[in-house]
């Protein structure tokens, strides 16, 4: 299950940010889908957690946008992840109006419980 963050300008127009939301959990999903965690295209409750942020006033970035992606360390994600961090900003990039973003992914150790 991929956690996403998106900190974002103040001045990056509403309708993008919604944009964003909505596509992200599946362009999310296509990039980390590995054979540990496959990706049939029917996501549910808890499969991608977005949390938005907007910059404040000591932040500091040269992005309008940045999308941070952790999703759990196999070893078939991380032999690519270079690749899939590449497809996500060329997705990312055709299904929305935003062009000064960048993406980061991050395959940490990691385990995931949810309630059913």
């Amino acid at each position: 299950m991929p956690l996403v963050e998106v900190t974002y300008a103040p001045d990056v127009p509403e309708a993008s940010l919604r944009k964003l939301a909505a596509e992200l959990p599946h362009l999310v999903s296509i990039a980390v889908q590995c054979p540990e965690e496959p990706y049939d295209g029917d996501l549910q409750p808890g499969d991608v957690e977005i949390r938005f942020r907007q910059l404040g006033p000591l932040d500091r970035s040269g992005l309008d946008v940045v999308i941070e992606v952790r999703s759990k360390w196999f070893d078939s994600r991380a032999r690519n992840r270079q690749d899939r961090v590449d497809l996500l900003h060329r997705e990312v990039e055709a299904a929305t109006d935003l062009d000064n973003f960048g993406v980061h992914l991050s395959l940490p150790v990691a385990a995931w419980a949810q309630s059913e």
